[in-house]
């Protein structure tokens, strides 16, 4: 657990120092969530009913625009190649590189959000549950995008073959996401679509470390 912790506050500190991961998610997730009053028109009905479909879809694309380099520096210094060597089992070593881009690219987004929900009329019951609804289901996008980094470290301009392969996995957490935040909007039981954001982040915990250690032993070798 100590290099794990190591890892990932070299992975943190090199994010902050750097600052492009940061500001680029932030400010691609605030322009795109802005950007759809101008295209709908300001009617607040329209915007109430569609926010949690723009925030969230918002918070997913956001995370792609780093996917790709969360190995990808490791890898054209030859760092990638040390620590696989290393004593850190590459699974651990893999894990704490997901953790590192939850911090650094997708929590900010989270942050952000319930200024955004305002911006776009979501009632108060929903900005609660959007928030927890992504802190529930936000950790499936780092660690499917984690496959997808794996499997494409090695290739140039690998960011279009990665958005393909991991976008379609995508797509089950978008579903209870959106459909936690209408449920809290409609005063209806949220319980449940957390449950299951909680059982997808649980399951890709377990699941995708392994497949992202595999898809990197493949791509390296």
């Amino acid at each position: 657990m100590g290099s794990f912790f190591s890892l990932l506050k070299r992975d943190i500190q090199l994010a902050v120092r750097q600052g492009s991961a940061f500001t680029m998610t932030l400010s691609f997730f605030v322009i795109a969530v802005t950007l759809f009053p101008l295209g709908v028109g300001p009617e607040l009905s329209i915007l109430a009913r569609i926010s949690p479909g723009v925030l969230w879809v918002g918070a997913l694309l956001a995370c792609l625009l780093t996917l790709d380099r969360m190995f990808q520096a490791d890898f054209e210094d030859g760092s990638l190649d040390q620590l696989m060597l290393g004593s850190m089992p590459l699974e651990i070593m893999v894990l704490a590189k997901i953790s590192a881009h939850w911090l650094t690219s997708v929590f900010p987004l989270i942050l952000i959000t319930p200024i955004l929900a305002l911006s776009l009329n979501m009632p108060g019951e929903g900005i609660g549950a959007m928030i927890l609804a992504l802190l529930l289901g936000s950790p499936v996008l780092s660690l499917i995008g984690a496959i997808g980094a794996a499997l494409t470290v090695g290739m140039r301009r690998g960011g279009v073959l990665l958005s393909l392969l991991v976008l379609p996995l995508y797509i089950p957490v978008l579903i209870f996401g959106v459909a936690a935040v209408e449920a809290a909007i409609a005063v209806l039981p949220v319980g449940p679509h957390l449950l299951l954001l909680s059982g997808l982040s649980l399951g890709a915990l377990v699941l995708c470390p392994l497949a992202a250690a595999a898809g990197l032993r493949l791509a390296v070798d």
